[in-house]
C-alpha cells in the first residue's frame, strides 16, 4: 500500500474538471449533453494572437527561456498594469506563470507557512483552500450571502482576523457569483488590511469582462500602503479565450517574485517560450480590443437570456452577475443540495451543471454561460422540466 503524503490526502479533487471531463465522455458517446460546466469562453483565440505564436515558432524561439518569463513580455504586463490598473510595477516585479492557478499556486508556495491563516470569502472559486492546505496553511472560510451580493464586508473581514492571519484572498469579479466590489467597497477592504498589516491577492483574471458600466478596481491602486501589501494575479485565458496556452502572471514586490522564481526554477522552469509571444501579441496588439468586445457583446446578451430562464422559474433565485460569464444559482426551495440537484440533473435531463458545494456554498449551483444561445435557450428548457418534475 502507498503511504501518501498527509497534505494530498487533505485535498479535494477539482469538481469542475471533473464534471466537464464526465459531460465530455457522454458527448463523445453521442449523448445530446448540454454543458453549463466549463468556465471557458466558447470562441477561439483571436488569429493575430495564434500568429505571433506561429511566427515565434518559425523564428526558432523553441528553446529555453528565463525562468520569470520573456524580457518583452514582462514590461508588456507592467506596461498593462500601470496603463490599465494605476499600478506602479516595473517588470522586475513579474513573474510570468502556466495559468493564473499556477501563479496563486507558487504564491501560497513562497509566501505561506506551516499554520499560517487565510481568509478566504465563500462563495470562492475552489482551488483556493485547497493550495492553502497544500502550502500547509490553513484556510478560514468566511460565509457571504446573496443579501450582500456575496460580498465579505469590512467588519467580517476584521473578525477574521487573528495573529496567524497572513493573508486575504480577493477574487472580484468573482467566480463562482459574478460579484464586483465597487470602489467604495474595495476602498473600506484596504483599510482594514492596511490597519492589520495583511497580505491580500487580488485575483483579477476577470477583469475584462464586466456588464451595465461597471469599473474594475484593482486594491492596490488605491495608495501606496495597500500597493505594498497587494499581489496581483491574471492571465489570459478568460479575457482572450486562451485557456489552453496556459499563460498568467503574478505581480507583487521584487523580493517576493524572486523567490517564487526560485519556486518556479525546481517545478516547470520557463512558461511555453513561443506561446509567450502570443500573449504579447494579445496586450500590445490594436487587434485585440474588438475581439475583446465581441466576445463581451455575446456575453452580455446571453446574460440576459439565461437570467429570463432562470427567473420565469419560481423555484430558483439569483443575484444579477456584474462580471466573468456564471450565473450562481439559489436551489434551496427544490429541497435538493447542490450535489443531489447536478446528478439528478445530468441523469435525467443530461445537462452539466456544477454544484455549489464545490465554492463553499451547497445551496446553489453555478451555470456557466460560455457557450452560444441555442444551447443556452436547450439547456435552461431542460432545467425547468427537470425542477417542474420534483
Amino acid at each position: 500500500m502507498i503511504q501518501l503524503a498527509s497534505r494530498v490526502t487533505q485535498v479535494t479533487p477539482s469538481l469542475t474538471l471533473a464534471i466537464t471531463a464526465k459531460a465530455k465522455e457522454m458527448k463523445a458517446q453521442g449523448i445530446d449533453v448540454c454543458s453549463f460546466s466549463s468556465g471557458e469562453p466558447d470562441f477561439d483565440t483571436p488569429q493575430h494572437i495564434k500568429e505571433a505564436a506561429a511566427s515565434a515558432l518559425a523564428q526558432g524561439k523553441t528553446k529555453y527561456g528565463p525562468v520569470a518569463g520573456e524580457p518583452g513580455l514582462r514590461q508588456a504586463i507592467a506596461k498593462k498594469l500601470n496603463h490599465d490598473n494605476r499600478l506602479n510595477y516595473n517588470a522586475e516585479n513579474i513573474i510570468v506563470t502556466n495559468g493564473g492557478k499556477h501563479s496563486l499556486y507558487n504564491l501560497m508556495v513562497a509566501l505561506i507557512e506551516t499554520g499560517d491563516e487565510v481568509i478566504i470569502p465563500a462563495p470562492y472559486w475552489l482551488s483556493y483552500p485547497e493550495m492553502v492546505k497544500l502550502a500547509e496553511g490553513i484556510p478560514v472560510i468566511v460565509d457571504t450571502t446573496s443579501e450582500t451580493d456575496y460580498k465579505i464586508t469590512p467588519e467580517q473581514l476584521r473578525q477574521a482576523i487573528t495573529p496567524k492571519t497572513k493573508l486575504f484572498v480577493l477574487n472580484s469579479p468573482s467566480n463562482p457569483t459574478g460579484t464586483v466590489y465597487n470602489p467604495d467597497e474595495i476602498k473600506a477592504l484596504a483599510q482594514v488590511i492596511v490597519d492589520h498589516d495583511l497580505w491580500v491577492v487580488s485575483d483579477e483574471i476577470y477583469e475584462k469582462i464586466l456588464y451595465d458600466g461597471v469599473e474594475h478596481i484593482s486594491i492596490g491602486s488605491l495608495g501606496e500602503k495597500i500597493f505594498q501589501r497587494t499581489l496581483i494575479s491574471n492571465g489570459f485565458a478568460k479575457s482572450y479565450s486562451m485557456t489552453g496556452w496556459r499563460m498568467g502572471y503574478l505581480a507583487g514586490p521584487e523580493p517576493l517574485i524572486k523567490a517564487i522564481s526560485t519556486v518556479q526554477s525546481h517545478s516547470t522552469s520557463n512558461v511555453c517560450t513561443f506561446a509567450q509571444y502570443g500573449a504579447i501579441a494579445a496586450l500590445e496588439s490594436p487587434d485585440s480590443p474588438p475581439c475583446l468586445q465581441t466576445m463581451l457583446d455575446a456575453f452580455t446578451q446571453r446574460r440576459q437570456v439565461i437570467l429570463e430562464r432562470i427567473r420565469a422559474i419560481p423555484q430558483l433565485s439569483c443575484p444579477t452577475p456584474m462580471g466573468a460569464f456564471y450565473v450562481f444559482i439559489d436551489i434551496s426551495q427544490t429541497g435538493l443540495n447542490s450535489l443531489e440537484f447536478c446528478d439528478g440533473l445530468l441523469e435525467k435531463q443530461q445537462v452539466a451543471a456544477i454544484p455549489g458545494k464545490a465554492f463553499g456554498a451547497d445551496n446553489c449551483i453555478r451555470l456557466s454561460y460560455a457557450t452560444d444561445l441555442e444551447s443556452i435557450e436547450k439547456g435552461m428548457d431542460r432545467i425547468e422540466t427537470f425542477v417542474n418534475q420534483l
